[in-house]
């Protein structure tokens, strides 16, 4: 009898899963079709299988060459940072911790700079650009990976130091890049700092697709380590957890995934951040579900986000991180307050 009683709460648990990640498959199907059809050329719903059959029409091109690739990208790189996002937070035990705090970000858009102001750009090809920013990337990976990981020691706080550390210096030169460089340059560098998806490249779109759905499923693996995390390290071993593997296996996923998402589509701030504390407040913190719907909640997330950045001005178009940042401030803050009148009434 008590264990029927017992198995209850597990039950509901699991059914609370199903109806939410059910939830978030519509809401994603939903924003897939909104992002179709919306734009300055319109596409009624019910003539959109009869636009794809017909392959020599504008709206045809229009589909298969400008939406259907900035949704496949929006999918991969807003479930990938909103990932990333969730499974820094349970490494650092910390939730102010988003993929861009450890300098990552920093370090790309660094590398993109000398490549705009060398005119690298303009000598060596397309590839380039995305090239030089995996590039920084890996560096700052590497250097905040190795100062962090010294003697075999996991010092998380020392990481997290030396990641934000590593942003700032980042940033200072950047800034000292922008202020020598001509106006084009310029121009350049900030339009990819506040991020796009209009990557005409499929192979890269391609690319960080595949990357975003291998992570996803090397994290899954590691969903009941990052539950034993939670407690704490010394926990997680007399659990049989070998902490230290885990924390850098899921360093590096995370900002591998990260490094490739800024590589491609530039600084998205806000979905690393703010998806994870709204799936965590939703579900709870349990790493089995929050993985999926952190993928999925920044995936919905960040083409709802493309939307908004196409029609609000259109013919004119905003730069993405511009819409993340606004709509994640804003949800950020209502996050923040409901979690504090949820605890006042713990």
């Amino acid at each position: 009898m008590s264990s029927k009683i017992n198995q209850i709460p597990v039950q509901n648990r699991y059914l609370k899963w199903l109806l939410f990640t059910l939830l978030l498959t519509v809401l994603l199907v939903a924003a897939t079709l909104l992002s179709l059809t919306t734009g300055e050329a319109k596409i009624d719903l019910s003539n959109l299988i009869s636009v794809l059959r017909q392959k020599d029409s504008i709206e045809y091109y229009i589909l298969t060459q400008i939406r259907i690739p900035r949704i496949l990208l929006a999918f991969a790189t807003g479930g990938a940072l909103s990932l990333s996002g969730a499974l820094l937070q349970g490494i650092f035990r910390n939730p102010l911790v988003e993929p861009y705090t450890l300098g990552i970000s920093g370090g790309a858009a660094l590398g993109v700079a000398f490549t705009i102001v060398l005119g690298l750009h303009l000598t060596l090809g397309i590839y380039i650009l995305p090239l030089s920013g995996f590039i920084g990337a890996l560096l700052t990976i590497f250097i905040v990976g190795v100062l962090g990981f010294l003697r075999g020691n996991s010092d998380i706080n020392k990481m997290l130091l030396i990641g934000v550390m590593i942003s700032f210096i980042a940033s200072s030169i950047m800034m000292l890049l922008m202020s020598i460089t001509t106006a084009d340059n310029l121009h350049g560098i900030v339009f990819w700092i506040m991020g796009s998806l209009d990557e005409p490249n499929k192979n890269l779109i391609y690319t960080c697709l595949a990357a975003a759905i291998a992570g996803l499923l090397i994290s899954y693996l590691f969903a009941r380590p990052l539950n034993a995390l939670l407690l704490g390290e010394e926990k997680a071993n007399y659990l049989g957890i070998n902490s230290k593997a885990t924390i850098r296996i899921l360093f590096i996923t995370s900002s591998l995934l990260t490094g490739i998402c800024v590589s491609v589509a530039g600084v998205i701030g806000f979905v690393g951040l703010v998806i994870p504390h709204l799936i965590r407040l939703l579900v709870g913190s349990d790493y089995r579900f929050l993985i999926v719907g952190s993928f999925m909640g920044g995936s919905i997330f960040l083409i709802l986000s493309d939307v908004i950045a196409r029609t609000i001005i259109a013919p004119n178009e905003l730069p993405i991180g511009v819409i993340t940042g606004i709509l994640g401030g804003v949800l950020f803050i209502i996050i923040l307050n409901r979690m504090r009148k949820k605890s006042r009434h713990v």
